[in-house]
């Protein structure tokens, strides 16, 4: 594992280190850690070119607003696993989502910019606060709860 506790940017080469997520799921490309363990910015480029456009909706392209709340998930998830020994060792397990509020669409060529705060954590249990923003206007928000728990080994 790579020593991050120098790192504040972080590219998708990095994330992959963190997350398990992989194409075509993992949905951040950059982040930058503001507070270790506390807070972080995440960018997500929106293409075109991304699969679930081919059904969302055809002549009026829709980023669908549920993956604005897993690119929140896993930012959060980079955010508390980015500071465990053996991050591919655990996981994040979201347990719900509250208050969410989906302000405008999401539209191929935007870059969303994903504020991530740690509200609280106890022992495995972490809450967290997210925004989502396009050219400084909030389009999506919530909190989320997640458990980081032990991974199967394969």
């Amino acid at each position: 594992m790579t020593d991050f506790s120098q790192k504040t940017i972080f590219k998708i080469n990095d994330i992959i280190k963190v997350l398990p997520h992989r194409y075509p799921f993992i949905l951040i490309d950059k982040l930058e850690m503001i507070d270790p363990g506390k807070s972080l910015v995440a960018i997500k480029n929106v293409t075109i070119n991304e699969p679930y456009f081919q059904g969302h909706f055809p002549n009026q392209p829709i980023m669908p607003g549920v993956l604005s709340l897993e690119i929140m998930a896993q930012a959060g998830a980079f955010l508390m696993l980015s500071q465990v020994e053996n991050p591919l060792s655990k996981n994040m397990l979201f347990s719900t989502i509250d208050k969410a509020k989906f302000r405008k669409p999401i539209v191929p060529g935007d870059q969303l910019k994903i504020y991530m705060d740690l509200v609280r954590k106890k022992l495995s249990i972490c809450k967290f606060h997210g925004k989502c923003f396009v050219d400084d206007k909030l389009v999506a928000e919530a909190f989320l709860s997640a458990n980081i728990v032990d991974r199967p080994e394969v």
